[in-house]
């Protein structure tokens, strides 16, 4: 088929020396007037930063470990790159079974890239889908959405970045099934906001700052992920002064060991981000069915965390209750820091702070 293009056909060499911007880039010009898909085989192909056109697939052989890229390799060899994907034009693209290496260059330096000066800057849902790519090594974000307007991140692994896993400001997403690892930022970061967007079945572990960090947004839908050992709040919903969280629910996830601030070379400034979830000015949200657990680092070292379960302040119609929090943090499972209005439920949250029963974790009696 001639609209289906191996970049080696263009003179890329995967030999990790080569570099292949331009043969790679010819390919995807040519894809790109055909609609067509680019194939990246089996290697290590460096380069500078690649734009994919619209309606192109760029597709590789996933074969990536936790530890290592594998397979069909793009490295980064640009530190002035804006980024090693760049997919703002590219509406309805996909982008699938790539291991992108970032390799710590430059400074903001993001793996796939999406932005616009406005929200809708595209003038039509972006679309794009990051399907079984592992996205590491960057200095800036594994994925940054800025301005996007529909996106899926499915089962992929974004890692060791220096920025976040996946920035997003926008709407429309899906968000499943992936790992989101290592990061010097959160797992997730949504700073404007994020909104019609549902996260299931993700791993948010060994973020520094957060595993998932939700400032002004609404209507999302986080179920049955797995947070572990964030160097700060495992879960932080906050609306800024003047605006809302509104329209959230966090429902069927495992909290363990969050608020981790040893570990962190900036530990949490704040106190209250030692706990496993923070919300504040949240309107219409619901935390209920979730567990909690207090921890350490692998092996038995570092602080034991987190020292709160819950903090929570100046609520609207909200209700948190039927978690489970045995041992669910050091000091105290729900800070109540007032502030609500209207109807709000915090109740039925049953289990007791590892320190006031003197043990790390009880054992269920004969």
């Amino acid at each position: 088929m001639t609209n289906v293009l191996d970049i080696t056909a263009f003179g890329a060499v995967g030999d990790g020396k080569t570099d292949c911007t331009s043969a790679i880039q010819k390919a995807l010009d040519e894809a790109g007037a055909a609609a067509g898909s680019v194939v990246v085989p089996p290697g290590d192909y460096l380069c500078g930063c690649l734009k994919v056109p619209r309606l192109v697939s760029v597709t590789g052989l996933p074969a990536w470990s936790f530890r290592r890229n594998g397979s069909s390799i793009l490295t980064l060899n640009d530190p002035e790159a804006p980024c090693l994907l760049d997919v703002s034009d590219a509406a309805g693209c996909v982008i699938k079974g790539l291991s992108l290496r970032g390799g710590r260059l430059g400074s903001g330096v993001h793996g796939i890239l999406v932005t616009h000066d406005d929200y809708n800057g595209a003038g039509e849902e972006d679309t794009p889908t990051i399907e079984d790519c592992r996205v590491d090594g960057f200095s800036g974000d594994g994925v940054h959405l800025n301005h996007i307007w529909c996106f899926s991140v499915r089962h992929s692994m974004l890692c060791f970045n220096k920025g976040h896993g996946l920035y997003v400001n926008g709407w429309d997403g899906f968000i499943l099934d992936n790992w989101m690892s290592g990061n010097l930022g959160a797992g997730i970061c949504a700073d404007k906001v994020a909104a019609s967007v549902t996260a299931t079945g993700n791993r948010f572990e060994w973020n520094r700052l957060a595993g998932v960090s939700l400032r002004d947004s609404n209507t999302v839908n986080l179920t049955g992920n797995y947070f572990d050992r964030s160097g700060g709040p495992a879960l932080s919903l906050i609306g800024s002064e003047g605006r809302q969280c509104d329209t959230v629910t966090v429902t069927g996830n495992i909290f363990n060991r969050s608020g981790a601030g040893d570990y962190a070379d900036t530990p949490p400034v704040d106190e209250y981000d030692r706990c496993h979830l923070r919300a504040e000015r949240c309107v219409n949200t619901v935390i209920s069915g979730n567990s909690f657990r207090v921890g350490m680092n692998d092996g038995g070292t570092g602080q034991k965390s987190p020292d709160y379960g819950m903090v929570l302040r100046h609520l609207r119609g909200c209700v948190i209750k039927d978690n489970a929090l045995l041992c669910g943090s050091v000091k105290q499972n729900i800070v109540d820091l007032g502030g609500h209005e209207g109807d709000v439920i915090i109740k039925d949250n049953a289990g007791t702070e590892s320190e006031k029963l003197g043990v790390f974790w009880p054992a269920l009696s004969e």
